[in-house]
Protein backbone atom coordinates (compact mmCIF):
# COMPACT_ATOMS: atom_id res chain seq x y z
CA UNK A 1 0.00 0.00 0.00
CA UNK A 2 1.17 3.53 -0.97
CA UNK A 3 1.90 6.09 1.39
CA UNK A 4 -1.48 7.98 0.13
CA UNK A 5 -3.27 4.68 0.95
CA UNK A 6 -2.07 4.79 4.43
CA UNK A 7 -3.28 8.06 5.03
CA UNK A 8 -6.45 7.53 3.22
CA UNK A 9 -7.42 4.83 6.26
CA UNK A 10 -6.00 7.55 8.88
CA UNK A 11 -8.03 9.61 7.67
CA UNK A 12 -10.97 7.88 8.36
CA UNK A 13 -9.65 7.21 12.02
CA UNK A 14 -9.65 11.05 12.23
CA UNK A 15 -13.12 11.08 10.79
CA UNK A 16 -14.33 8.09 13.27
CA UNK A 17 -12.77 10.80 16.21
CA UNK A 18 -14.84 13.34 14.86
CA UNK A 19 -17.80 11.29 17.38
CA UNK A 20 -15.94 12.33 20.55
CA UNK A 21 -16.29 16.23 19.37
CA UNK A 22 -19.72 15.50 18.36
CA UNK A 23 -20.84 13.99 21.45
CA UNK A 24 -18.70 16.94 23.29
CA UNK A 25 -20.65 19.58 21.64
CA UNK A 26 -23.87 18.13 22.17
CA UNK A 27 -23.21 17.29 25.89
CA UNK A 28 -21.94 20.64 26.42
CA UNK A 29 -24.26 22.58 24.63
CA UNK A 30 -27.36 20.76 26.38
CA UNK A 31 -28.54 20.29 30.48
CA UNK A 32 -26.46 18.18 32.15
CA UNK A 33 -29.64 15.99 32.96
CA UNK A 34 -29.18 14.65 29.71
CA UNK A 35 -25.72 13.95 29.06
CA UNK A 36 -25.71 10.22 29.36
CA UNK A 37 -28.50 9.97 26.62
CA UNK A 38 -26.74 12.15 24.37
CA UNK A 39 -23.64 9.66 24.68
CA UNK A 40 -25.49 7.04 24.48
CA UNK A 41 -26.89 8.58 20.62
CA UNK A 42 -23.41 9.06 19.52
CA UNK A 43 -22.12 5.70 20.73
CA UNK A 44 -25.02 4.01 18.39
CA UNK A 45 -25.20 6.13 15.65
CA UNK A 46 -21.81 4.26 15.09
CA UNK A 47 -22.09 1.36 15.99
CA UNK A 48 -25.87 0.82 14.61
CA UNK A 49 -24.66 2.55 11.01
CA UNK A 50 -22.26 0.47 10.79
CA UNK A 51 -23.98 -2.46 10.74
CA UNK A 52 -26.71 -1.33 8.72
CA UNK A 53 -24.17 0.05 6.17
CA UNK A 54 -22.27 -3.43 5.95
CA UNK A 55 -25.54 -5.32 5.34
CA UNK A 56 -27.50 -2.87 2.67
CA UNK A 57 -26.01 0.67 2.70
CA UNK A 58 -22.44 0.48 1.12
CA UNK A 59 -23.53 -1.92 -1.16
CA UNK A 60 -26.83 0.79 -2.52
CA UNK A 61 -24.07 3.72 -2.52
CA UNK A 62 -20.97 1.72 -4.15
CA UNK A 63 -22.06 -1.33 -6.00
CA UNK A 64 -20.57 -1.85 -9.29
CA UNK A 65 -23.81 -2.61 -10.48
CA UNK A 66 -25.47 1.08 -10.72
CA UNK A 67 -28.63 0.95 -11.81
CA UNK A 68 -29.96 4.12 -14.30
CA UNK A 69 -26.82 5.95 -12.40
CA UNK A 70 -29.23 6.47 -9.31
CA UNK A 71 -29.34 3.30 -7.03
CA UNK A 72 -27.03 0.41 -6.11
CA UNK A 73 -27.87 -3.44 -6.31
CA UNK A 74 -26.55 -4.67 -3.02
CA UNK A 75 -23.93 -7.83 -3.69
CA UNK A 76 -23.08 -8.74 0.44
CA UNK A 77 -19.76 -9.09 -0.79
CA UNK A 78 -18.36 -7.93 2.61
CA UNK A 79 -19.32 -11.65 3.82
CA UNK A 80 -19.30 -13.81 0.89
CA UNK A 81 -16.36 -12.71 -1.23
CA UNK A 82 -14.82 -11.16 1.84
CA UNK A 83 -11.22 -11.73 0.06
CA UNK A 84 -11.81 -9.39 -2.68
CA UNK A 85 -13.57 -6.80 -0.84
CA UNK A 86 -12.93 -3.11 -0.65
CA UNK A 87 -11.97 -3.17 2.60
CA UNK A 88 -10.39 0.86 2.75
CA UNK A 89 -13.45 1.60 0.78
CA UNK A 90 -15.75 0.35 3.39
CA UNK A 91 -14.38 2.13 6.14
CA UNK A 92 -13.58 4.78 4.46
CA UNK A 93 -17.19 5.53 3.76
CA UNK A 94 -18.75 4.26 7.01
CA UNK A 95 -17.04 6.88 8.81
CA UNK A 96 -18.89 9.39 7.30
CA UNK A 97 -22.12 7.55 7.10
CA UNK A 98 -21.48 7.80 10.61
CA UNK A 99 -21.16 11.55 10.93
CA UNK A 100 -24.35 12.57 9.10
CA UNK A 101 -26.72 10.50 11.52
CA UNK A 102 -25.02 12.53 14.25
CA UNK A 103 -26.10 15.65 13.23
CA UNK A 104 -29.45 14.69 14.25
CA UNK A 105 -28.52 13.71 17.65
CA UNK A 106 -27.90 17.43 18.65
CA UNK A 107 -30.97 18.95 17.08
CA UNK A 108 -33.31 16.40 18.74
CA UNK A 109 -31.83 16.77 21.71
CA UNK A 110 -33.43 16.37 25.21
CA UNK A 111 -36.78 14.86 24.56
CA UNK A 112 -36.81 12.16 21.95
CA UNK A 113 -37.66 8.67 22.94
CA UNK A 114 -34.22 6.73 22.91
CA UNK A 115 -35.41 4.16 21.21
CA UNK A 116 -37.06 6.39 18.19
CA UNK A 117 -33.96 7.99 17.76
CA UNK A 118 -32.28 4.43 17.21
CA UNK A 119 -34.76 3.54 14.35
CA UNK A 120 -34.37 6.62 13.08
CA UNK A 121 -30.62 5.99 12.61
CA UNK A 122 -31.00 2.93 11.75
CA UNK A 123 -33.40 4.29 8.43
CA UNK A 124 -30.94 6.89 7.55
CA UNK A 125 -28.03 4.44 7.25
CA UNK A 126 -29.62 1.69 5.42
CA UNK A 127 -31.12 3.67 2.87
CA UNK A 128 -31.18 7.72 3.05
CA UNK A 129 -27.57 8.22 2.75
CA UNK A 130 -26.49 5.42 0.51
CA UNK A 131 -28.90 6.65 -1.99
CA UNK A 132 -28.13 10.22 -2.40
CA UNK A 133 -24.33 9.31 -1.20
CA UNK A 134 -24.26 7.37 -4.03
CA UNK A 135 -25.29 9.76 -6.98
CA UNK A 136 -22.50 12.44 -6.05
CA UNK A 137 -19.40 9.38 -5.20
CA UNK A 138 -19.82 6.76 -6.99
CA UNK A 139 -18.47 7.03 -10.04
CA UNK A 140 -22.04 5.71 -11.83
CA UNK A 141 -23.69 8.20 -10.03
CA UNK A 142 -25.84 10.38 -12.09
CA UNK A 143 -24.40 13.79 -10.40
CA UNK A 144 -21.06 12.68 -10.17
CA UNK A 145 -21.51 11.89 -14.49
CA UNK A 146 -23.17 15.82 -14.47
CA UNK A 147 -19.76 17.32 -12.84
CA UNK A 148 -21.24 17.77 -9.18
CA UNK A 149 -18.70 18.73 -7.16
CA UNK A 150 -18.68 17.76 -3.34
CA UNK A 151 -15.00 17.08 -2.60
CA UNK A 152 -15.84 15.94 1.56
CA UNK A 153 -19.77 16.39 1.62
CA UNK A 154 -21.06 19.67 2.10
CA UNK A 155 -24.12 18.67 0.42
CA UNK A 156 -23.78 15.12 0.70
CA UNK A 157 -23.06 14.85 4.32
CA UNK A 158 -24.01 17.83 6.36
CA UNK A 159 -26.82 19.59 4.14
CA UNK A 160 -28.26 15.97 4.49
CA UNK A 161 -27.84 16.23 8.14
CA UNK A 162 -29.31 19.79 8.50
CA UNK A 163 -32.31 18.73 6.11
CA UNK A 164 -32.93 15.73 8.73
CA UNK A 165 -32.23 17.69 11.60
CA UNK A 166 -35.33 20.93 10.32
CA UNK A 167 -37.98 17.46 9.45
CA UNK A 168 -37.15 15.82 12.70
CA UNK A 169 -37.62 19.17 15.14
CA UNK A 170 -40.53 20.43 13.47
CA UNK A 171 -42.12 16.59 14.20
CA UNK A 172 -40.85 16.71 17.50
CA UNK A 173 -41.34 20.10 19.18
CA UNK A 174 -39.79 22.14 21.16
CA UNK A 175 -38.81 21.48 24.51
CA UNK A 176 -40.33 22.62 27.78
CA UNK A 177 -39.90 26.12 28.46
CA UNK A 178 -38.42 27.47 25.25
CA UNK A 179 -41.30 29.13 24.02
CA UNK A 180 -43.99 30.57 26.16
CA UNK A 181 -46.31 32.93 26.54
CA UNK A 182 -44.87 37.12 27.82
CA UNK A 183 -47.71 37.58 30.86
CA UNK A 184 -47.26 41.45 29.55
CA UNK A 185 -47.78 41.46 25.99
CA UNK A 186 -49.50 37.92 25.44
CA UNK A 187 -47.33 37.21 22.61
CA UNK A 188 -44.88 34.03 22.35
CA UNK A 189 -41.20 34.38 23.19
CA UNK A 190 -38.31 32.23 22.75
CA UNK A 191 -36.15 32.02 26.02
CA UNK A 192 -32.86 30.76 25.74
CA UNK A 193 -32.07 27.16 27.65
CA UNK A 194 -28.03 28.05 27.82
CA UNK A 195 -26.19 24.41 27.86
CA UNK A 196 -24.64 23.34 31.47
CA UNK A 197 -20.80 22.76 30.03
CA UNK A 198 -19.56 25.15 27.75
CA UNK A 199 -15.85 23.79 28.25
CA UNK A 200 -16.76 20.71 26.60
CA UNK A 201 -18.59 22.24 24.20
CA UNK A 202 -15.47 24.38 22.62
CA UNK A 203 -13.16 20.93 23.35
CA UNK A 204 -15.69 19.52 20.86
CA UNK A 205 -15.20 21.95 18.74
CA UNK A 206 -11.57 21.80 18.91
CA UNK A 207 -11.72 17.95 18.63
CA UNK A 208 -13.51 18.33 15.03
CA UNK A 209 -11.46 21.05 14.12
CA UNK A 210 -8.80 18.42 14.14
CA UNK A 211 -10.91 15.96 12.92
CA UNK A 212 -11.66 17.51 9.85
CA UNK A 213 -8.40 17.96 8.35
CA UNK A 214 -9.27 13.80 7.78
CA UNK A 215 -12.57 14.60 7.22
CA UNK A 216 -11.29 16.93 4.10
CA UNK A 217 -7.94 15.56 3.37
CA UNK A 218 -8.43 11.52 3.13
CA UNK A 219 -9.44 11.69 -0.12
CA UNK A 220 -6.23 13.24 -1.37
CA UNK A 221 -4.01 11.58 -3.76
CA UNK A 222 -0.90 14.17 -4.37
CA UNK A 223 0.48 16.31 -1.78
CA UNK A 224 1.28 19.19 -4.52
CA UNK A 225 -0.77 21.34 -6.82
CA UNK A 226 -4.67 22.39 -5.71
CA UNK A 227 -6.53 19.68 -4.75
CA UNK A 228 -3.33 18.14 -3.31
CA UNK A 229 -3.49 17.67 0.70
CA UNK A 230 -1.04 20.53 1.05
CA UNK A 231 -3.54 23.15 0.11
CA UNK A 232 -6.83 21.27 1.27
CA UNK A 233 -5.39 21.55 4.53
CA UNK A 234 -5.07 25.45 4.10
CA UNK A 235 -8.47 25.65 3.33
CA UNK A 236 -9.47 24.13 5.94
CA UNK A 237 -7.31 26.54 8.66
CA UNK A 238 -8.71 29.39 6.71
CA UNK A 239 -12.46 28.88 6.49
CA UNK A 240 -13.07 27.79 9.80
CA UNK A 241 -10.82 30.67 11.04
CA UNK A 242 -12.57 33.30 9.21
CA UNK A 243 -15.92 32.38 9.75
CA UNK A 244 -14.76 32.44 13.99
CA UNK A 245 -13.28 35.76 13.38
CA UNK A 246 -16.78 37.42 11.45
CA UNK A 247 -19.22 35.51 13.89
CA UNK A 248 -17.08 37.10 16.42
CA UNK A 249 -17.41 40.54 14.80
CA UNK A 250 -21.18 40.35 14.11
CA UNK A 251 -22.46 39.39 17.49
CA UNK A 252 -19.67 41.79 19.08
CA UNK A 253 -21.59 44.77 16.83
CA UNK A 254 -25.27 43.03 17.26
CA UNK A 255 -24.86 42.58 20.66
CA UNK A 256 -22.36 44.81 22.26
CA UNK A 257 -20.25 41.52 23.16
CA UNK A 258 -18.71 38.56 21.00
CA UNK A 259 -20.78 35.78 21.75
CA UNK A 260 -18.34 32.48 22.73
CA UNK A 261 -20.53 30.01 21.86
CA UNK A 262 -21.90 31.07 18.66
CA UNK A 263 -18.43 32.11 17.72
CA UNK A 264 -17.78 28.04 18.31
CA UNK A 265 -20.64 27.60 15.95
CA UNK A 266 -19.22 29.98 13.84
CA UNK A 267 -15.78 27.81 13.40
CA UNK A 268 -17.63 24.77 12.90
CA UNK A 269 -19.86 26.53 9.83
CA UNK A 270 -17.00 27.51 8.55
CA UNK A 271 -15.50 24.02 8.26
CA UNK A 272 -18.77 22.71 6.51
CA UNK A 273 -19.14 25.41 4.38
CA UNK A 274 -15.59 24.56 3.15
CA UNK A 275 -15.83 21.36 2.85
CA UNK A 276 -17.46 20.73 -0.51
CA UNK A 277 -14.91 23.09 -2.26
CA UNK A 278 -11.97 22.44 -0.21
CA UNK A 279 -10.09 20.54 -3.04
CA UNK A 280 -10.99 23.23 -5.47
CA UNK A 281 -10.74 26.63 -3.83
CA UNK A 282 -7.52 29.09 -3.63
CA UNK A 283 -6.83 30.98 0.11
CA UNK A 284 -9.10 33.58 -1.53
CA UNK A 285 -11.69 31.57 -2.14
CA UNK A 286 -11.83 29.70 1.54
CA UNK A 287 -11.08 32.92 3.13
CA UNK A 288 -14.97 34.77 1.37
CA UNK A 289 -16.74 31.00 1.88
CA UNK A 290 -15.57 31.02 5.73
CA UNK A 291 -16.69 35.05 6.68
CA UNK A 292 -20.29 34.19 4.84
CA UNK A 293 -20.41 31.24 6.82
CA UNK A 294 -19.59 33.08 9.87
CA UNK A 295 -22.40 35.72 9.31
CA UNK A 296 -24.79 33.25 8.29
CA UNK A 297 -24.93 30.96 10.99
CA UNK A 298 -25.61 33.49 13.30
CA UNK A 299 -28.88 35.15 11.14
CA UNK A 300 -29.98 31.68 10.32
CA UNK A 301 -29.75 30.49 13.98
CA UNK A 302 -32.00 33.53 15.39
CA UNK A 303 -34.31 33.01 12.18
CA UNK A 304 -34.73 29.47 12.91
CA UNK A 305 -35.20 30.36 16.65
CA UNK A 306 -37.35 33.45 16.91
CA UNK A 307 -39.11 33.33 13.39
CA UNK A 308 -39.66 29.81 12.81
CA UNK A 309 -40.22 28.87 16.52
CA UNK A 310 -37.82 25.64 16.07
CA UNK A 311 -36.06 24.58 19.36
CA UNK A 312 -32.47 23.63 18.02
CA UNK A 313 -30.27 23.28 20.86
CA UNK A 314 -27.29 23.11 19.37
CA UNK A 315 -27.90 25.37 15.99
CA UNK A 316 -27.29 21.67 13.60
CA UNK A 317 -29.48 23.00 11.30
CA UNK A 318 -27.85 26.36 11.14
CA UNK A 319 -24.30 24.81 10.95
CA UNK A 320 -24.49 21.92 8.88
CA UNK A 321 -28.07 22.49 6.67
CA UNK A 322 -27.87 26.02 5.74
CA UNK A 323 -24.00 26.17 5.62
CA UNK A 324 -23.94 23.16 3.82
CA UNK A 325 -25.70 24.40 1.05
CA UNK A 326 -23.68 28.21 1.29
CA UNK A 327 -20.54 25.58 0.70
CA UNK A 328 -22.22 23.63 -2.02
CA UNK A 329 -23.22 26.61 -4.18
CA UNK A 330 -19.69 28.36 -3.21
CA UNK A 331 -18.05 25.98 -5.18
CA UNK A 332 -19.48 27.49 -8.06
CA UNK A 333 -18.66 31.04 -7.35
CA UNK A 334 -14.87 30.34 -6.27
CA UNK A 335 -13.56 27.32 -7.65
CA UNK A 336 -10.50 27.56 -9.31
CA UNK A 337 -11.42 26.17 -12.65
CA UNK A 338 -14.59 26.79 -13.48
CA UNK A 339 -16.19 29.15 -10.77
CA UNK A 340 -18.15 32.56 -11.51
CA UNK A 341 -15.39 34.69 -9.90
CA UNK A 342 -12.83 33.31 -11.70
CA UNK A 343 -13.83 33.10 -15.35
CA UNK A 344 -15.58 30.44 -15.46
CA UNK A 345 -19.07 31.24 -16.45
CA UNK A 346 -22.12 30.10 -14.63
CA UNK A 347 -22.24 26.37 -15.73
CA UNK A 348 -20.62 25.23 -12.54
CA UNK A 349 -23.02 27.34 -10.57
CA UNK A 350 -25.90 25.63 -12.72
CA UNK A 351 -24.81 22.01 -11.65
CA UNK A 352 -24.08 23.27 -8.20
CA UNK A 353 -27.43 24.03 -7.72
CA UNK A 354 -29.47 21.14 -9.32
CA UNK A 355 -27.15 18.96 -7.29
CA UNK A 356 -27.92 20.71 -3.88
CA UNK A 357 -31.69 21.53 -4.91
CA UNK A 358 -32.04 17.76 -5.76
CA UNK A 359 -30.17 15.97 -2.53
CA UNK A 360 -32.67 18.62 -0.37
CA UNK A 361 -35.58 17.45 -2.16
CA UNK A 362 -35.06 14.04 -1.90
CA UNK A 363 -34.18 14.33 2.24
CA UNK A 364 -36.74 16.01 2.45
CA UNK A 365 -39.54 14.00 1.05
CA UNK A 366 -37.92 10.89 2.85
CA UNK A 367 -37.10 12.07 5.84
CA UNK A 368 -40.88 13.57 6.28
CA UNK A 369 -42.05 9.96 5.35
CA UNK A 370 -40.00 8.39 7.94
CA UNK A 371 -40.51 10.72 10.90
CA UNK A 372 -44.48 10.93 10.26
CA UNK A 373 -44.55 6.50 10.36
CA UNK A 374 -41.81 6.94 13.39
CA UNK A 375 -44.23 9.49 15.55
CA UNK A 376 -47.18 7.67 14.53
CA UNK A 377 -46.49 3.89 15.02
CA UNK A 378 -43.91 4.10 18.04
CA UNK A 379 -43.95 7.64 19.16
CA UNK A 380 -41.13 10.28 18.79
CA UNK A 381 -41.34 12.17 21.77
CA UNK A 382 -41.01 11.04 25.35
CA UNK A 383 -43.72 12.23 28.47
CA UNK A 384 -43.76 15.87 29.87
CA UNK A 385 -42.64 13.89 32.99
CA UNK A 386 -39.65 11.84 31.87
CA UNK A 387 -38.35 15.12 30.10
CA UNK A 388 -38.60 17.01 33.20
CA UNK A 389 -36.65 14.84 35.03
CA UNK A 390 -33.98 14.16 32.26
CA UNK A 391 -33.87 11.52 29.45
CA UNK A 392 -30.64 10.21 31.31
CA UNK A 393 -32.80 9.15 34.36
CA UNK A 394 -35.99 8.29 32.26
CA UNK A 395 -34.92 6.69 29.30
CA UNK A 396 -31.40 5.07 31.15
CA UNK A 397 -31.59 4.73 35.10
CA UNK A 398 -28.96 6.99 35.19
CA UNK A 399 -29.18 9.46 38.08
CA UNK A 400 -26.40 11.98 37.09
CA UNK A 401 -23.76 11.35 34.58
CA UNK A 402 -21.49 13.73 37.08
CA UNK A 403 -21.90 11.48 39.57
CA UNK A 404 -18.98 13.31 42.96
CA UNK A 405 -19.80 16.62 41.02
CA UNK A 406 -21.98 19.63 43.02
CA UNK A 407 -24.66 20.79 40.09
CA UNK A 408 -26.61 23.47 40.20
CA UNK A 409 -30.39 23.75 40.22
CA UNK A 410 -30.30 25.11 36.60
CA UNK A 411 -28.21 21.80 35.77
CA UNK A 412 -30.79 19.81 36.80
CA UNK A 413 -33.96 21.11 36.89
CA UNK A 414 -35.80 22.62 34.20
CA UNK A 415 -38.09 25.91 33.56
CA UNK A 416 -41.27 25.39 35.36
CA UNK A 417 -42.76 26.40 31.99
CA UNK A 418 -44.63 25.18 29.06
CA UNK A 419 -43.69 23.72 25.73
CA UNK A 420 -46.16 25.24 23.07
CA UNK A 421 -48.78 27.94 22.63
CA UNK A 422 -51.01 25.36 21.98
CA UNK A 423 -50.47 23.65 25.61
CA UNK A 424 -50.86 27.01 27.11
CA UNK A 425 -54.06 27.59 25.17
CA UNK A 426 -55.48 24.07 26.19
CA UNK A 427 -54.50 24.36 30.04
CA UNK A 428 -55.94 28.32 30.38
CA UNK A 429 -59.35 26.90 28.56
CA UNK A 430 -59.35 23.85 31.04
CA UNK A 431 -62.44 24.49 33.09
CA UNK A 432 -61.62 23.72 37.30
CA UNK A 433 -64.40 21.54 38.74
CA UNK A 434 -65.33 22.20 42.24
CA UNK A 435 -66.57 20.11 44.58
CA UNK A 436 -67.67 22.95 47.50
CA UNK A 437 -68.84 26.43 46.66
CA UNK A 438 -66.30 28.71 48.00
CA UNK A 439 -68.20 30.91 51.15
CA UNK A 440 -66.34 33.95 51.95
CA UNK A 441 -65.71 35.57 55.09
CA UNK A 442 -66.88 39.16 55.72
CA UNK A 443 -65.25 41.11 58.40
CA UNK A 444 -62.85 38.94 59.82
CA UNK A 445 -61.21 39.51 63.13
CA UNK A 446 -57.56 38.61 63.77
CA UNK A 447 -58.01 35.17 65.43
CA UNK A 448 -59.46 34.23 62.25
CA UNK A 449 -58.29 29.97 61.82
CA UNK A 450 -55.07 30.73 59.44
CA UNK A 451 -53.83 27.40 57.76
CA UNK A 452 -50.69 26.48 55.76
CA UNK A 453 -51.00 24.06 52.54
CA UNK A 454 -47.73 22.08 51.49
CA UNK A 455 -48.21 20.47 48.23
CA UNK A 456 -45.13 19.00 46.89
CA UNK A 457 -45.63 17.41 43.37
CA UNK A 458 -44.37 16.71 39.67
CA UNK A 459 -42.78 20.08 38.05
CA UNK A 460 -44.62 19.14 35.11
CA UNK A 461 -48.19 19.53 36.96
CA UNK A 462 -47.25 23.27 38.11
CA UNK A 463 -48.68 25.28 35.35
CA UNK A 464 -51.95 23.55 35.90
CA UNK A 465 -51.86 23.72 39.87
CA UNK A 466 -51.10 27.39 39.79
CA UNK A 467 -54.01 27.63 37.62
CA UNK A 468 -56.72 26.05 38.96
CA UNK A 469 -55.72 27.41 42.80
CA UNK A 470 -55.98 30.86 41.43
CA UNK A 471 -59.29 30.02 39.94
CA UNK A 472 -60.51 29.87 43.36
CA UNK A 473 -58.94 32.85 44.67
CA UNK A 474 -55.59 32.12 45.92
CA UNK A 475 -53.57 35.37 45.53
CA UNK A 476 -50.14 34.10 46.68
CA UNK A 477 -48.03 31.23 46.77
CA UNK A 478 -44.41 30.34 47.57
CA UNK A 479 -42.86 27.71 45.03
CA UNK A 480 -39.83 26.24 45.77
CA UNK A 481 -37.50 23.18 43.49
CA UNK A 482 -36.92 20.48 45.60
CA UNK A 483 -34.91 17.44 45.24
CA UNK A 484 -37.19 13.68 46.60
CA UNK A 485 -36.66 10.23 46.70
CA UNK A 486 -38.22 9.07 43.41
CA UNK A 487 -37.67 5.16 43.74
CA UNK A 488 -40.57 3.27 45.25
CA UNK A 489 -40.40 0.23 47.37
CA UNK A 490 -40.98 -2.77 44.53
CA UNK A 491 -39.59 -1.22 41.69
CA UNK A 492 -35.91 -0.26 42.08
CA UNK A 493 -33.77 0.46 39.10
CA UNK A 494 -30.44 -0.55 38.16
CA UNK A 495 -26.96 0.33 36.86
CA UNK A 496 -25.23 -2.03 35.55
CA UNK A 497 -26.87 -5.17 36.95
CA UNK A 498 -27.28 -3.57 40.23
CA UNK A 499 -30.06 -2.29 42.15
CA UNK A 500 -30.17 1.51 42.98
CA UNK A 501 -31.48 2.20 46.18
CA UNK A 502 -32.89 5.69 46.03
CA UNK A 503 -33.02 8.37 43.17
CA UNK A 504 -33.27 12.13 43.93
CA UNK A 505 -36.15 13.58 41.80
CA UNK A 506 -36.22 17.09 40.46
CA UNK A 507 -39.92 18.23 42.25
CA UNK A 508 -41.63 21.36 43.42
CA UNK A 509 -42.65 22.46 46.34
CA UNK A 510 -45.81 24.70 46.64
CA UNK A 511 -46.71 26.90 49.74
CA UNK A 512 -49.99 28.35 50.21
CA UNK A 513 -51.17 30.39 53.43
CA UNK A 514 -55.11 30.65 53.79
CA UNK A 515 -57.93 31.72 56.61
CA UNK A 516 -60.69 33.25 53.47
CA UNK A 517 -60.92 30.03 51.13
CA UNK A 518 -61.95 26.86 53.31
CA UNK A 519 -59.09 24.00 53.27
CA UNK A 520 -60.99 21.71 52.14
CA UNK A 521 -62.50 23.24 48.99
CA UNK A 522 -58.15 23.81 48.53
CA UNK A 523 -57.28 20.53 49.30
CA UNK A 524 -60.18 19.53 46.62
CA UNK A 525 -58.78 21.49 43.86
CA UNK A 526 -55.20 20.22 44.52
CA UNK A 527 -56.40 16.42 44.28
CA UNK A 528 -58.35 17.26 41.21
CA UNK A 529 -55.96 18.54 39.44
CA UNK A 530 -52.84 16.42 40.23
CA UNK A 531 -54.74 13.52 40.64
CA UNK A 532 -53.59 10.61 38.00
CA UNK A 533 -53.70 7.28 39.97
CA UNK A 534 -50.16 6.92 39.35
CA UNK A 535 -46.68 7.10 41.94
CA UNK A 536 -45.92 10.71 42.07
CA UNK A 537 -49.00 12.53 41.91
CA UNK A 538 -47.45 14.09 45.29
CA UNK A 539 -48.93 14.47 48.81
CA UNK A 540 -50.70 17.30 50.30
CA UNK A 541 -49.42 18.50 53.81
CA UNK A 542 -51.80 20.99 56.45
CA UNK A 543 -50.58 22.34 59.50
CA UNK A 544 -52.08 25.56 61.54
CA UNK A 545 -50.31 28.81 61.80
CA UNK A 546 -50.54 30.51 64.76
CA UNK A 547 -50.38 33.82 63.27
CA UNK A 548 -48.93 36.07 60.05
CA UNK A 549 -47.63 39.76 60.28
CA UNK A 550 -47.36 41.93 57.14
CA UNK A 551 -43.88 44.10 57.95
CA UNK A 552 -45.05 46.93 55.16
CA UNK A 553 -48.51 47.99 56.97
CA UNK A 554 -47.48 46.27 60.64
CA UNK A 555 -51.29 44.58 59.87
CA UNK A 556 -51.64 40.86 61.10
CA UNK A 557 -53.67 37.78 61.04
CA UNK A 558 -56.60 37.75 58.47
CA UNK A 559 -55.62 41.65 57.69
CA UNK A 560 -52.11 40.63 56.50
CA UNK A 561 -53.13 38.27 53.76
CA UNK A 562 -55.33 40.23 52.32
CA UNK A 563 -54.15 42.04 48.68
Amino acid sequence: MDMFGIWFLMGAALVFFMQAGFAMVETGFTRAKNTGNIIMKNLMDFCLGTIAFAFLGYGLMMSDNYFLGVIGIPDLDIFFDYANFEWSSFVFNVVFCATTATIVSGAMAERTKFSAYLIYSLILSLIVYPIEAGWVWNPEGWLYQLGFIDFAGSAVIHTVGGISSLVGIKFLGARIGKYVKDPDTGKIISKAIPGHNLTIGALGCFILWFGWYGFNGAAATSLEGIGGLGSIFLTTTIAPAAASLSTMAYTWIKNGKPDVSMTLNGSLAGLVAVTAGCATLDAFGALMVGLVAGILVVVSVEFIDLKLRLDDPVGAVSVHGINGIWGTLAVGLFAVEGGLFYGGGTDLLLIQTIGIGSIILYTAIVMIIFFALIDRLHGLRVSVEEETVGLDLSEHALDSSYAGFAMTSMDIMPAMTLNSELEIDQLENQPVTLSDAIPIINNASVDTKITKVTVVTNQAKFYQLKMALESIGITGMTVIQVLGFGIQKGQPEYYRGNPVTATLLPKVKIEIVICKIPTNVVVDTIIQTLYTGHIGDGKIFISDVENVYRISTNEQGYDALQD
